[in-house]
């Protein structure tokens, strides 16, 4: 696919998925969903870690509401049925980590996908919107999903009620995002955390994700067993064996990821 909407950038196993829509603030249009849904693909088997972010000012305003005739008889549930959960699970189901860098305004959809991703790193000015109720819409995307696990009942609640803004910095001190950073030192962050990500040990980063994930459901007998047989898995890989050695050396670790 070549893409209109986005970039995407692979180097040194890093891929960057850049929205880039910057005179619309990054808004969702069907195109745009389609390019991410493809790339955040193609990053999971060519890259060993995928970041998001955004060109411009914002990171994503959410669905582009411009056109005014087309917003108005929008297909709601058709939209979110064969758009955004194409899209949002190719990003939630990505066998890699996955990085959410929040360089500015994440409202709507665009907040919520910025919580698709595994880890959400946004610069202090940045804030995030469930703006919904604003035009008679609940949470969706997974905001109803990801906000009630990620800050708890009470304030997925309230900010889907009031649709108040939520500064990084709150969402950091809420538990809704991993850091909110100072906007001078952002982009060496996300860029370091990236990087480290990409040379650890992706196999058992995928396992990570699966019983995080997994321990929602599961009794604590089902989790433990759950995490016998990943284990497992992982303690027969040459990146556990380098892990070891690497320790008892004294040095850091060479991980071949796959």
């Amino acid at each position: 696919m070549e893409y209109q909407t986005i970039t995407l950038d692979i180097a040194d196993d890093v891929a960057v998925l850049t929205l880039n829509r910057a005179d619309k603030m990054n808004a969702l249009n069907t195109q745009m969903r389609a390019e991410i849904a493809d790339a955040a693909r193609k990053a999971g088997k060519d890259a060993r870690v995928l970041v998001l972010t955004g060109s411009g000012r914002a990171f994503c305003s959410g669905q582009d509401l411009s056109d005014r005739a087309n917003a108005a008889n929008l297909d709601m549930e058709r939209t979110l049925r064969d758009e955004y959960l194409p899209m949002l699970k190719a990003i939630y189901d990505c066998p890699i980590p996955t990085i959410s860098a929040v360089n500015g305004a994440a409202a709507g959809a665009g907040a919520n996908l910025a919580l698709a991703a595994d880890v959400v790193i946004a610069t202090q000015s940045a804030y995030f919107l469930q703006a919904f109720t604003r035009i008679g819409l609940i949470p969706d995307a997974g905001g109803t999903y990801w906000m009630t696990r990620q800050m708890g009942t009470a304030k997925a609640m309230g900010a889907a009620l009031f649709a108040d803004k939520i500064s990084a910095q709150q969402a950091d001190d809420w538990g809704l995002i991993w850091e909110a950073v100072a906007d001078d030192a952002f982009d060496a962050t996300w860029r370091a955390r990236a990087a480290h990500l990409a040379k650890g040990p992706t196999l058992a980063y995928a396992h990570v994700k699966q019983a995080i994930r997994g321990s929602w459901d599961n009794s604590l007998e089902d989790q433990l067993a759950l995490e016998g047989r990943y284990q497992g898995t992982c303690g027969k890989t040459r990146d556990f064996k380098e892990g070891v050695l690497a320790f008892l050396e004294k040095r850091p670790a060479s991980f071949e990821g796959r």
